[in-house]
């Protein structure tokens, strides 16, 4: 069912609108099967990689042991639904979690106990829906939130949060966020309607979709979505963006962006990794399973053997053990690949345990 805010968003925009939002939207909200077996979000530790936190369409899980067991790490959450995962690279302790229309959540204390962290994320009577949560990887304090709403950054943790949608005049529903782990105050954003930049910490944004958006676009607002951005680890001014439509590459911060990807042509692409080791070795989900290169992304092979769904929601490689990636399906759970994809085990959910 479409939210409340979404209901309010349609009745402004129009029918026609509304049905190619809806076609945006649908592997990112609406799952097949249990609510258990539609996985969201998928974050791992960033320095002890055994334990990873899994976000379904009912809880968020955590697992200590490589996901052999399970805790359900809902408290407050239970009233909610957890959209997106974030883990702080400097304190893994603290976790925030994007809600469906009640904006985001922090653990401090590894998932034991969550609380509601949306002081100014709400716009009016509309409460955000967020979709992505991105941390300054040198102050984590700062962080950003993509939301139905915009854009908002938090300077103070997550505590108080502030619009930042400066030169976005035409866009309100953003998707994805990026940030340049050599140059944090560069970001990138994920619309509706393609991509946006800053250079300034969000206080300023410019559409850079040139290559990716015909200038004379009809409704450029809702002309392609983004669903994905991820920049190479080396060469930080490549940046991949995986859309509604395929996949594009720029190689200078966004100027210009082409498509790659000679079987992907106008896939559904939901998520994006690449090997921190060889990044030249890239991995999408797509509504069609999970694909591989090894070429930078101009040819791709599926990667599907294992798998009982093929509609993957998202995809997480593992920084350290880059040949294990771990995919959320709509409708089969939770997987994982420890051969760069050759082949996927299921991990089920249902070996959950209760532990605090």
């Amino acid at each position: 069912m479409v939210p409340l805010v979404m209901n309010m968003f349609f009745c402004r925009v129009g029918k026609e609108v509304m049905m190619r939002f809806l076609f945006l939207t649908i592997l990112l909200w609406n799952g097949c099967g249990q609510r258990s077996d539609t996985v969201v979000s998928i974050v791992l530790h960033p320095t002890k990689p055994h334990i990873v936190y899994v976000a379904t369409n009912e809880a968020v899980y955590k697992t200590w042991d490589d996901g052999q067991t399970w805790a359900p790490m809902q408290g407050e959450l239970k009233r909610t639904r957890v959209l997106s995962l974030a883990i702080d690279p400097q304190l893994p302790a603290n976790i925030f979690a994007g809600t469906m229309g009640d904006g985001t959540y922090k653990s401090p204390d590894g998932g034991k106990r969550w609380l509601p962290s949306n002081a100014g994320l709400h716009k009016g009577t509309i409460s955000s829906v967020v979709n992505h949560i991105v941390f300054n990887p040198v102050r984590t304090q700062t962080l950003y939130a993509a939301t139905t709403t915009g854009i908002f950054k938090s300077q103070d943790g997550g505590h108080q949060w502030t619009e930042q949608m400066r030169g976005m005049t035409e866009i309100n529903f953003v998707v994805s966020l990026a940030i340049d782990p050599q140059r944090p105050n560069l970001l990138y954003a994920g619309t509706s309607g393609g991509v946006y930049r800053s250079r300034n910490g969000a206080g300023r944004w410019e559409k850079v979709t040139t290559g990716m958006v015909p200038p004379d676009t009809k409704m450029a607002s809702m002309a392609l979505g983004i669903n994905s951005l991820v920049i190479h680890p080396v060469k930080t001014d490549t940046v991949y963006a995986g859309t509604t439509k395929g996949l594009f590459q720029t190689v200078d911060q966004g100027e210009h962006w082409k498509r790659i990807g000679k079987r992907l042509e106008d896939a559904y692409i939901s998520g994006i990794q690449v090997d921190p080791t060889n990044p030249q070795i890239l991995y999408v989900a797509t509504s069609e399973g999970v694909q591989k290169s090894l070429d930078g992304g101009e040819t791709w092979t599926l990667m599907n053997i294992g798998l009982k769904t093929m509609s993957i929601r998202t995809i997480q490689l593992d920084q350290h053990h880059p040949r294990t990636l771990y995919i959320g399906t709509n409708g089969s759970g939770l997987y994982r690949s420890v051969n760069g994809g050759e082949t996927w085990t299921h991990l089920p959910l249902s070996t959950a345990v209760k532990n605090g």
